[in-house]
């Protein structure tokens, strides 16, 4: 019952009780593809998924994950920084932008994101978010990369102004090992 609970399901559960077929969504950390794929199904075939990622592997293994599960249609994958999303999509024109900050699982250890870019990639994805957007955040950090980036995030989302943006963060109290954590963002309706 609880290995139901991962960080993953949590924000899992929370895009399939949010996105809606027809909806734009970005996976702006693609990994190895499977929010790229998940995000897929959500939106259907009159729906569009952008993915990117740093690392060509990833953009590759993206890829195939999507031709696999017949989305090559829908989701559309670019080897970018995801603080470049902007020259992708439109200011509010997506419904739901989706990150998964550290590694990637199965990759190089050392090879992770960091605050320099995250921070500003979050920044952009708001404005691209539409009102009413969600924006979808797992953090796994500790290991190589530290605590760094989680800190910066932390303290960057903290400091959204609550007029415009509700801020939800879930931690596991009773987890060890610096177990990773679902942030969710909500852009409010003006």
């Amino acid at each position: 019952m609880f290995s139901e609970w991962s960080a993953i399901d949590i924000v899992h559960k929370m895009l399939k009780n949010t996105v809606k077929p027809g909806d734009f969504c970005i996976d702006a950390t693609a990994g190895n593809g499977h929010d790229t794929v998940f995000l897929c199904e959500l939106v259907g075939k009159k729906g569009k998924v952008l993915a990117m990622d740093i690392q060509q592997s990833a953009v590759d293994s993206t890829r195939a994950n999507l031709a696999e599960h017949g989305f090559s249609e829908i989701g559309e994958v670019f080897c970018k920084s995801h603080s470049e999303m902007d020259e992708l999509a439109e200011p509010e024109s997506a419904d739901c932008v989706v990150f998964n900050f550290g590694w990637l699982p199965g990759g190089d250890h050392d090879i992770f994101t960091r605050a320099e870019t995250s921070v500003p990639a979050i920044k952009k994805a708001l404005d691209i978010l539409k009102p009413g957007g969600l924006l979808s955040l797992c953090l796994y950090y500790g290991r190589n990369n530290g605590y760094s980036e989680r800190d910066a995030i932390l303290e960057y989302l903290a400091g959204l102004d609550s007029r415009y943006y509700a801020v939800m963060k879930c931690d596991f109290l009773n987890r060890k090992n610096d177990p990773p954590f679902p942030i969710f963002v909500v852009k409010e309706k003006i």
